[in-house]
């Protein structure tokens, strides 16, 4: 469901430096394949003279990020963990020359629907300052934006937990080669399902359609060698992802 291409030329500086955040302003790269949700983000904290916050520019994949970024120079980019062409980690490898600028560094704020622990511990690993869930607020978002930038490390509820158990392990995770079989996207479909979230219900969460959903749970079964979603919810409660 990815967008044609939308990165955008950096914004030109309009008007005073003065304004929304008190007097604070930032400049935002968002990266999302879907346009829909980056239009509302837009929406949401894009009015400058109230927020502080201007978005210099848009991407929808891993090459639009590297190129809109790279040329923007954005102070700090909102980056969607699982992107075509190689997903976050792949933005932060290629952008870790702009996050080591010790005077004007890029700073990486994740934003996804993914709350699991090895998306968090991953992208924080890559380089991100922090991580937060769509299910943000558009307020606390533009708060979480000018932490980052100030070089602050920001999580939302919960997964904070994950990064200090993660960092405080000596040991590195088992391997799990079942689950290593599965997508990005097909873990994400297999945590909710394990929930107890309808079809229709991760097709609008997840912002694509029912059908999709139904092929990703069918490969999860057969990658698997399980029969239906009870025993794909018995298995997954079992190893704790759900």
């Amino acid at each position: 469901m990815s967008d044609a291409t939308e990165a955008s030329e950096p914004a030109e500086p309009t008007g005073s430096d003065e304004g929304g955040a008190g007097g604070r302003r930032v400049r935002v790269v968002l990266v999302d394949d879907h346009r829909m949700f980056r239009t509302g983000v837009q929406a949401e904290i894009g009015r400058t003279d109230i927020t502080g916050v201007e978005v210099v520019g848009e991407a929808a994949d891993v090459d639009q990020a590297v190129t809109v970024i790279t040329t923007a120079r954005p102070e700090v980019v909102l980056l969607d963990v699982h992107l075509p062409g190689g997903g976050g980690l792949e933005v932060l490898r290629r952008c870790s020359p702009l996050m080591a600028d010790a005077e004007n560094p890029v700073r990486f704020l994740a934003l996804s629907v993914s709350d699991a622990a090895e998306d968090v511990i991953g992208v924080i690993r890559g380089g991100a300052r922090g991580y937060v869930t769509k299910t943000i607020t558009g307020t606390d978002l533009v708060d979480s934006i000018f932490r980052v930038q100030e070089g602050d490390a920001v999580f939302s509820p919960r997964l904070a937990g994950f990064v200090l158990d993660a960092f405080a392990s000596t040991d590195a995770p088992p391997v799990d080669e079942d689950l290593d079989r599965l997508t990005q996207r097909e873990r994400e479909v297999l945590r909710l399902i394990a929930r107890g979230y309808a079809y229709k219900e991760i097709a609008k969460q997840l912002y694509i359609s029912v059908k999709t959903v139904e092929s990703h749970v069918s490969a999860v079964l057969r990658k698997l060698q399980l029969s239906n979603r009870h025993e794909l919810t018995r298995w997954a409660t079992a190893r704790r992802l759900v």
